[in-house]
């Protein structure tokens, strides 16, 4: 057999293997950033996070950021849907209430949720009592309604007091995304000024995302015209 022959046949065995690795590599690579990253939740089964920073936003209204198991983790919450949580309240009864983060999945390592504690409320005074260290015992994904990205042109909200977080959660995926054109528009209504939730983070996303998104606060009292500037 010639020697050219030979060179031939391993420059074609080299040139295959090559190619193959190639292929397995990006193959590989494709897979890897195609796959989600798998949530922390468990649909059956309370599991226990820590509660690493707590900031009050007013007389009643806490903003509470828990950790997850590692900096990169995500809670893994479909879009539309909700978590349960469960503590005690002042009888030492347990009590289990349903709330939305005002995080997503793009925000690794915590998830946060925006409390509004009142005087009777149940769960409200397990969150009333709850310091930086303690745990909250959580469930979930739950609900039957999961948003799909560019579902409707247009996407119509009315919400009252602590119902705007599952408000937020949404338009904020809608307009953070930018594969999803969903228009966005929002009423909220609210008893006074003081008592609207996130108002600053609703403004920043009018100011972010202009013509998509728009928020109408309606009040019922109104105290002073000159706060609301936006969408008004």
């Amino acid at each position: 057999m010639d020697l050219e022959f030979l060179q031939s046949v391993d420059v074609q065995i080299l040139v295959g293997a090559a190619v193959a690795v190639l292929a397995i590599v990006v193959g590989a690579a494709y897979l890897f950033s195609s796959m989600k990253p798998k949530g922390c939740l468990d649909p059956e089964n309370f599991k226990d996070f820590k509660l690493v920073k707590r900031q009050q936003l007013s007389h009643n209204v806490a903003k509470f950021t828990f950790e997850l198991p590692t900096p990169t983790s995500v809670l893994g919450l479909p879009i539309g849907q909700h978590i349960s949580c469960r503590g005690k309240d002042s009888q030492g009864e347990e009590v289990i209430k349903p709330y939305t983060p005002t995080t997503l999945d793009s925000d690794v390592g915590r998830f946060e949720l925006v409390i509004k504690m009142y005087p009777q409320g149940r769960m409200s005074h397990h969150f009333r009592e709850m310091s930086v260290g303690d745990y909250l015992a959580v469930k979930g994904p739950k609900g039957r309604f999961r948003y799909q990205p560019g579902q409707v042109r247009a996407f119509g909200m009315i919400a009252g007091g602590s119902g705007i977080t599952p408000m937020f959660q949404v338009a904020r995926a809608i307009l953070e995304n930018p594969k999803d054109a969903t228009n966005v528009h929002l009423i909220y209504a609210n008893v006074t000024y003081e008592d609207i939730l996130l108002k600053e983070e609703l403004d920043s996303l009018v100011a972010n995302y202009p013509g998509r998104f728009n928020v109408y606060y309606v009040l019922n009292q109104v105290c002073c015209l000159s706060h609301l500037t936006c969408s008004l």
